[in-house]
């Protein structure tokens, strides 16, 4: 049987099809590279399409005998999302809804959901577990947490057995194949940073330094991808053996200021890293940071590479052999 990951081509999905190859599983991609890129895929069946297409995505149920899916398809930028919410509410509810409609129709009753931390909204207790309120504070987090609510009535109602993964910040590259971090725009801190190093953009612009963190700047939980893709790998497997809609954080459990962040960029590449010191932002917490445990404990899911140094010398590694991401 095959896992068919939407979404595949975009940055976590492409670590989490090359996870999942490495692992023995045969696996097809299903993306409409509105977002995702074609040269992130390597040996495995792609078909461009939307999530939304009945017909293409009975046709690849069909062809290649699936039985789980991993969805990544969504749009994901915050800001966008604030300026576009039909766009958002579409892309991501509606067609989700669509999708899930025709895999209860095709008895593909196991789906792995990428969902994120955006669905908790301004943080009452750190670090955050999954009990925490839920309360987004944008049309983004609005739409994932809806569409974990909809996964779970779709098990009480289809059998449809969910894992959802609320991750923070992804980061880093993988280690052997040609593939990294490649947002166009790109609003990530680790790599923007990197690029202000490398000379590929003029500077950074860090928000804010009267936090009350150790540095004053803001505290986030970054997650190196490969770990990312190696916990998407471990709920595919759970969901072989157990049934229901579990929710599960993925996060480092501790953090890193955005000071440090530069600091270890400029360690990494040997170069200064201009800078800019500007005011705080409205909304952004002093403290994101996730409570993993119950990964640990269940999925038994373990970060190996999400040391603040490994993920940087792995962008820094990336972005220096594709100055101009894929397309160069």
């Amino acid at each position: 049987m095959a896992i068919l990951v939407t979404g595949g081509a975009g940055y976590i999905g492409s670590h989490t099809v090359a996870e999942l190859v490495d692992r023995g599983y045969e696996v097809v991609v299903l993306d409409n590279l509105r977002q995702g890129h074609r040269l992130a895929i390597h040996g495995v069946p792609l078909y461009e399409g939307d999530i939304a297409d009945r017909e293409l995505v009975t046709q690849v149920i069909r062809s290649h005998g699936i039985d789980t899916v991993v969805h990544f398809a969504a749009l994901s930028l915050v800001g966008e999302s604030v300026q576009q919410p039909l766009d958002y509410y579409e892309a991501n509810v509606c067609k989700t809804r669509t999708l899930l409609d025709t895999l209860v129709t095709e008895k593909v009753l196991r789906i792995v959901f990428s969902s994120t931390a955006a669905t908790y909204g301004e943080p009452v207790e750190v670090p955050i577990a999954e009990e925490h309120p839920t309360v987004p504070t944008n049309p983004y987090g609005d739409t994932k947490l809806a569409i974990e609510r909809m996964l779970t009535s779709c098990y009480q109602a289809y059998g449809l057995s969910s894992i959802s993964l609320r991750y923070f910040n992804a980061a880093g590259a993988h280690h052997a194949l040609p593939i990294g971090e490649n947002h166009l725009p790109e609003t990530h801190l680790i790599p923007l940073v990197v690029q202000a190093a490398l000379g590929l953009r003029e500077q950074i612009t860090v928000f804010g330094t009267d936090y009350d963190t150790p540095d004053g700047t803001c505290v986030r939980d970054y997650v190196h991808v490969m770990d990312l893709a190696q916990a998407h790998r471990l709920a595919v497997e759970r969901l072989r053996h157990v049934e229901g809609a579990e929710v599960y954080n993925l996060g480092n459990g501790k953090g890193f200021t955005v000071n440090e962040v530069i600091r270890m960029v400029g360690v990494a590449t040997g170069k200064c890293v201009p800078t800019l010191y500007g005011p705080r932002r409205a909304g952004d917490p002093a403290v994101l940071v996730a409570s993993s445990r119950r990964a640990h404990d269940i999925l038994g899911w373990a970060p190996q590479h999400s040391d603040l140094e490994t993920i940087i010398k792995s962008a820094v590694t990336w972005h220096q052999s594709h100055p101009g991401g894929f397309e160069e």
